[in-house]
């Protein structure tokens, strides 16, 4: 059997050199050895991921940016055609049967090439019983001299690529152990007292959706962008997060995550974006966003409902987002916004103003009138909970006697 290996180069900031891992892979016998430039192409696609808000994790108000699951994008489908190009058919990686990848890689491997044969060694019930964990596996390349870099004394994993890092099983899936045994790779680590960090200044300015400066630097492609931002938010420590997230077979897993330069964009465009749009678009932003961060996270996110997703949100909102930001960014997710503008904005400081102004948007009796013609709605609220009340008074305690309650003024209860 012929085994061919390929690498995808993602400006995983965890390799000094991606082009030294292809002559490895040729070290461990594999037949031959590829590396894929994918650098844009990730760089693009976190570029979409912050246009349509493809972020559904949250704990606490910080935000996992879907990294992981971009890259996983990138990689699955970079390799499926490299290797069908080469007319390779059978698909195997190191994902295991507990985790996402395993689902990530062989939906994006099948949709490029439907011919495509899976091979998982972690299904493999005899390459499992050999192997039982990635401890036993660095005990073997040991012992057979040909040692991976991160051997078995690391106290956790750790994937990266240019969008952010990941790090956790081992010692991080104890929830006692915190992030402080993390050394972050991306950036400093803002959690020890004794690393110091300067306030920083900085403007960000997007021109239709996209980032085109930061700092006053002008740049022409996403991946010096990204480049760029993961520098500056890096050496704050902006965007790292602990996490606690539901895996697709519906179990729940604990990851430790970087991502600089993810953070720093998406604070600049969703500025914008709050300035620019109004209400029911930002809802919807927020609403598909997470529907879309969760197919993302699936493997899903170049299948049709993906696309679609992504079409509304990055047509009709992206193109809107011009304007710059400026901020001052201190320790970890600690800034301050400094100004925001943009020729276009729905945000009018005249509009709501305490102050006496000319040509006031409306009067006090545009108000008064705005109020009246809501009582007919009202009123119907009021008979719909009514008769809600009465249709359900024998249920004790129900959803109905707090209702009638509320609108009747009787005696509620005491909970006994």
């Amino acid at each position: 059997m012929q085994v061919f290996g390929y690498t995808a180069d993602l400006a995983q900031p965890d390799e000094a050199n991606p082009a030294d891992i292809p002559p490895i892979a040729l070290t461990h016998g594999a037949a031959a050895a590829r590396l894929l430039d994918c650098r844009e192409q990730i760089a693009n696609e976190g570029l979409v991921a912050i246009q349509t808000g493809a972020f559904h994790l949250s704990s606490g108000g910080k935000k996992y940016f879907n990294t992981t699951p971009l890259g996983r994008a990138v990689t699955g489908t970079a390799i499926a055609h490299a290797m069908r190009d080469d007319d390779v058919h059978v698909f195997g990686d190191g994902s295991t049967h507990k985790g996402n990848d395993i689902q990530r890689f062989f939906r994006y491997g099948v949709l490029i090439d439907p011919e495509l044969k899976i091979y998982k060694p972690w299904l493999d019930s005899a390459f499992v019983n050999a192997f039982g964990g990635r401890k036993e596996m660095s005990e073997y390349l040991v012992k057979r001299g040909l040692p991976y870099k991160v051997g078995t004394e690391k106290a956790y994993s750790t994937d990266s690529n240019l969008l952010g890092a990941t790090h956790e099983a081992k010692d991080l899936e104890q929830l006692a152990t915190s992030m402080k045994i993390v050394e972050p790779i991306m950036g400093l680590a803002m959690y020890r007292p004794e690393v110091k960090v300067e306030p920083e200044t900085l403007s960000i300015a997007f021109e239709r959706g996209v980032p085109v400066s930061i700092g006053g630097k002008r740049f022409t492609t996403m991946l010096d962008v990204f480049l760029e931002a993961n520098s500056i938010g890096g050496r704050h420590g902006l965007g790292m997060s602990d996490q606690i997230e539901n895996r697709v077979i519906e179990a729940k897993s604990r990851g430790i995550y970087e991502a600089p330069g993810m953070a720093l964009l998406h604070i600049a465009y969703e500025r914008l974006m709050a300035a620019i749009v109004n209400e029911a678009t930002q809802d919807l932003y927020f609403t598909l966003g997470r529907k879309l961060g969760r197919l993302l996270y699936e493997g899903k996110w170049f299948d049709p409902e993906a696309w679609m997703l992504k079409d509304a949100l990055a047509k009709w909102i992206a193109p809107t987002i011009t304007g710059e930001v400026t901020l001052e960014l201190r320790r970890g997710d600690d800034y301050t916004l400094l100004d925001t503008r943009a020729p276009r904005m729905a945000y009018g400081p005249h509009k709501l103003s305490m102050e006496r102004v000319e040509d006031a948007p409306f009067t006090p009796e545009d108000r008064i009138g705005a109020l009246e013609m809501q009582v007919l709605g009202v009123i119907d609220n009021r008979e719909h909970l009514l008769g809600y009340a009465e249709a359900t008074k024998t249920l004790v305690q129900g959803a109905g006697a707090a209702v009638g309650q509320l609108l009747t003024g009787a005696e509620r209860p005491v909970a006994k």
